[in-house]
């Protein structure tokens, strides 16, 4: 339970920067108060450590956190203090398998250094989250960042008005409708996101999806078949039939051969 002295505005961030860094700490908390007024930055600390104690202390309702620091990372502070009550919002240096995974999961990440626009952004949806969804995204997030199996991946997909989980061997395809993406999941269940394409062609290209079409990314492992009638179709497992662009026929093609020979 908290408990406080004295009156506070119910309706501010109570928030807590943890960065190694003393001039990126300075930066965040001039950010901060120049650009995001729902917030109130109640300490600051330099690494797990002193975090840990700051959080305990003040209970705060956001962190801002970095996640390579001199003492660890800041997933080692958040597993000091399982389970977490309060919204994170990651500050990273650019690395491509870290930033992956935040994709993956669905969690909000701000690059060094920060911008002013993406911070606001950050602050905005990381108020209006549910607490258990965010625990829902961290668990995800730590499933990727510490599993080596890429077969056992999950996908953490936000719709309007639910959080899903789901492995990446188990999508059938996706389908880009307009600003929309359908994804077509074993079981015949339907997820519509509004996310576009291309953010999951990124993601899961590692991961044996192929994009055959403008509106169509597939994975490979359940293709059954190719029927070259009317300029081409692939066949999913399921008779499901997903075009395949004129300019993506050849690649396509050699990816079989290179399959055949496995």
């Amino acid at each position: 339970m908290r408990i406080f002295k004295g009156k506070r505005d119910l309706s501010m961030l109570r928030t807590i920067i943890v960065d190694d860094e003393p001039h990126m700490r300075l930066a965040l908390g001039n950010l901060v108060k120049q650009y995001c007024p729902g917030i109130e930055v109640v300490a600051k600390a330099n690494g797990v450590k002193t975090g840990v104690e700051a959080i305990k202390k003040h209970h705060p309702d956001m962190v801002l956190l970095d996640i390579k620091m001199e003492d660890g990372t800041g997933f080692d502070l958040l597993q000091q203090l399982d389970p977490v009550d309060f919204k994170v919002i990651f500050i990273t240096a650019y690395e491509e398998f870290a930033i992956k995974a935040f994709r993956f999961s669905a969690l909000d990440y701000l690059l060094k250094p920060v911008d002013p626009d993406e911070l606001v952004e950050a602050v905005g949806k990381a108020g209006k989250i549910f607490q258990d969804d965010f625990n829902t995204q961290l668990n995800a997030l730590n499933d990727h960042l510490h599993s080596q199996d890429k077969s056992a991946k999950r996908l953490v997909v936000k719709t309007h008005n639910s959080i899903h989980l789901i492995d990446v061997n188990e999508i059938l395809y996706f389908e880009s409708d307009g600003g929309y993406t359908e994804l077509n999941v074993i079981g015949s269940k339907r997820i519509v996101v509004s996310s576009n394409l291309k953010e999951y062609e990124e993601m899961l290209t590692d991961y044996g999806f192929f994009r055959v079409h403008k509106s169509f990314l597939i994975n490979m492992k359940f293709i059954s078949r190719f029927d070259k009638a009317d300029g081409g179709f692939v066949i999913l497992s399921g008779e499901y039939k997903i075009p395949v662009a004129s300019r993506k026929k050849d690649l396509l093609m050699e990816m079989f051969e290179q399959l055949s020979h496995l």
